[in-house]
């Protein structure tokens, strides 16, 4: 079973977003994938349970089971709570082949995701390579000063960008119904579709898979 950990130790940054709206899109890929919800706001528990029957099923995996996810999954996408780091963070990632970084352009969350960006490359499964690790640029308005300043924050780090999200209404609208945007219509949500493809193109990539 491969293991992928969403991960920022700052909260509001979209972990919960990118965890759900990652697991719908595995889950339309055709993978049997499952969800846990570490998070004590359990977001992604209340997605999960709006979530119909209309779409590719999603099992519910819970803290208290040790992240054992339900017999023939292939993907498990853990939602990581914020303010978790050091030796927290490290056990975790050691179970995890990927993990995934949301970042916000704006210039409190830069400063937070660069303290815990130098913090995290030093722990053992990230340092080894045990865990790979891939940057997501979250709520994206491409023509802005603050998206300009986070491409050049992001460039700094010999870590991949492997996708960007752009700011719309759309996961919103879709997070209240159990949906990712890769649930919603093409003529509403073709261009999150395309972002979407890229950070799953990665995911299924060899460059995102470690030992662990």
């Amino acid at each position: 079973m491969r293991t992928i950990a969403v991960i920022n130790a700052k909260g509001g940054c979209g972990k919960t977003t990118v965890a759900t709206g990652l697991a719908s899109a595995l889950a339309w890929e055709g993978y049997n994938v499952a969800l846990a919800d570490l998070d004590p706001q359990c977001s992604a528990t209340d997605w999960l349970a709006e979530r119909g029957e209309d779409y590719p099923e999603i099992h519910a995996v819970s803290k208290a089971s040790g992240l054992k996810a339900p017999a023939g999954t292939d993907i498990l996408v853990v939602d990581t709570p914020a303010g978790v780091y050091g030796a927290e963070l490290s056990k975790l990632l050691n179970k995890a082949q990927t993990a995934l970084m949301p970042l916000l352009p704006s210039p409190i969350d830069m400063a937070a995701a660069w303290r815990f960006l130098e913090k995290t490359l030093t722990l053992k499964p990230i340092a080894s390579k045990k865990t790979k690790l891939g940057l997501v640029a979250n709520r994206v308005k491409p023509n802005t000063i603050v998206y300009r300043e986070l491409t050049g924050f992001m460039d700094d780090y010999r870590v991949p960008v492997v996708g960007q999200l752009r700011d719309s209404m759309n996961y919103v609208r879709a997070f209240e119904r159990g949906l990712g945007v890769s649930d919603l219509p093409e003529y509403l949500a073709g261009e999150d579709w395309g972002q979407w493809d890229d950070i799953v193109r990665w995911v299924k990539s060899k460059r995102s898979m470690g030992s662990a």
